[in-house]
């Protein structure tokens, strides 16, 4: 488990550290690394001019070698010069499952939260109006989740750098208590001229900054905010969609190796996240694109998903729900709607970019693929019973009721089975 938390005090005047151990056992300490950054690493403005504030220290330390599914308890502490200590509230989490326990495992997904203003006032960029709700849903169903993802479009702070205090604030009972992880998006890290891929100010000048420091995820090179995560019986692909995904490049090798390296007899449910859709979508700005998707999105990426049976696809970017039928190169795979039992024969894709941000208009234009979509504010969540049994839930944030819901029912043998595009090599030999 990490840790992350800032404070005033750098290295010179106090050591950071965790006292953490089993719930009522003995507790042990664990030192904290601490970064910051000053001005000089903003691309532009505002981040670089009026919106530039002193980000403070940004402490990190790991807690390793937890016995899984058990209960522990932590406090931040300082110990400054004088030897006098200073310590934050007593705080719980439940760590995870080892990668292919059987055990009920709960999961929420959404993009594009933000934060807004409990009072009521006014402030820059206001238009994530759904935030408070989604996170207030969160709160109060905590004992029913254990892992978050927030898969881009953090807290739309667009280089005002005080934003991002507000953010974790809001998010602080639920990251404090559930690992709360992060996909990169547009208003993250994009800014022409520094190697995203879109050559777009969306970041406000942060260029990724922010979130790479404000946040630990388990990345090779922070910049490149692509990685992998295992939780139980699932395994989760994150994509970085403002760095090139396209065949051929080290982000392609990545997710190719990400997908092929499960064990599906352990890890049945394969997931792959990203910010910006690379799978499909009826939102109108995609429709009037004429792709339906990111452009160049599923060209590159659909085999793969195909080749290694991934179950999800979800994404964020568009501020709305919507979900697919099993689909393969625009076709759906599977006429079933609610229950899914053996193969799916293709990837079931999800928009679900409308944590908070204002909502984005669907296309008029029904496809035969798009099976539900709804113009409000919400997340999803995937409920894992067991090797075989798999529930979808969309909840809307106003309400926290379940508005739309699937099941998967399958054994590994419907994971093995050939299906287009995805059949190993046979030979005639006996």
């Amino acid at each position: 488990m990490t840790v992350t938390w800032t404070s005033g005090y750098g290295i010179n005047e106090a050591e950071p550290f965790v006292e953490w151990g089993p719930k009522g056992g003995q507790q042990g300490h664990s030192p904290a690394g601490t970064l910051t950054f000053d001005r000089s690493s903003m691309c532009g403005a505002p981040a670089r001019t009026v919106g530039w504030r002193d980000p403070g220290f940004i402490h990190t330390s790991f807690l390793k070698e937890l016995w899984p599914n058990t209960m522990y308890t932590y406090k931040l502490g300082h110990r400054f010069l004088n030897g006098t200590c200073m310590w934050n509230q007593m705080h719980q989490f439940k760590s995870s499952p080892y990668p292919g326990q059987n055990s009920v495992q709960r999961v929420v997904i959404f993009g594009d939260m933000g934060k807004d203003e409990a009072d009521g006032s006014n402030e820059y960029n206001q238009f994530q109006p759904g935030a408070l709700n989604t996170t207030n849903q969160l709160i109060n169903d905590l004992e029913n989740i254990d892992i978050v993802f927030h898969i881009g479009d953090i807290c739309y702070a667009n280089g005002y750098i005080s934003q991002w205090d507000q953010f974790t604030s809001q998010i602080e009972p639920i990251a404090s208590t559930i690992p709360y992880m992060l996909a990169s998006g547009n208003h993250e890290r994009d800014w022409p001229g520094t190697g995203s891929f879109y050559g777009n100010m969306d970041s406000g000048g942060e260029c990724g900054v922010l979130v790479q420091n404000m946040f630990y995820v388990p990345t090779v090179n922070r910049d490149k905010f692509w990685y992998s995560t295992d939780y139980g019986m699932f395994r989760f692909c994150i994509a970085d969609t403002e760095h090139d995904w396209r065949q051929g490049t080290e982000q392609y090798n990545f997710i190719e190796h990400c997908l092929a390296s499960v064990d599906r007899q352990k890890q049945p449910w394969l997931i792959f996240l990203a910010h910006r859709v690379l799978g499909y979508s009826s939102d109108a700005s995609y429709a009037d694109e004429g792709s339906f998707a990111e452009p160049m999105g599923r060209e590159s990426l659909q085999k793969l998903w195909q080749k290694y049976k991934v179950d999800i696809a979800i994404f964020g970017h568009v501020h709305n729900y919507e979900r697919t039928c099993p689909i393969y190169q625009n076709i759906c795979t599977n006429n079933e709607k609610h229950l899914y039992k053996g193969a799916l024969n293709g990837t079931i894709h999800v928009a679900a970019g409308g944590a908070g941000a204002s909502l984005s208009e669907f296309t008029p234009i029904q496809t035969k693929w798009s099976i539900f979509r709804d113009y409000d504010h919400g997340f999803v969540k995937l409920t894992a019973f067991d090797h075989s049994n798999l529930l979808f839930e969309y909840k809307k944030s106003r309400d926290g009721k379940v508005y739309d819901s699937f099941r998967i029912s399958r054994d590994y043998r419907d994971i093995l089975a050939c299906t287009v595009d995805s059949c190993p090599s046979t030979t005639l030999a006996s």
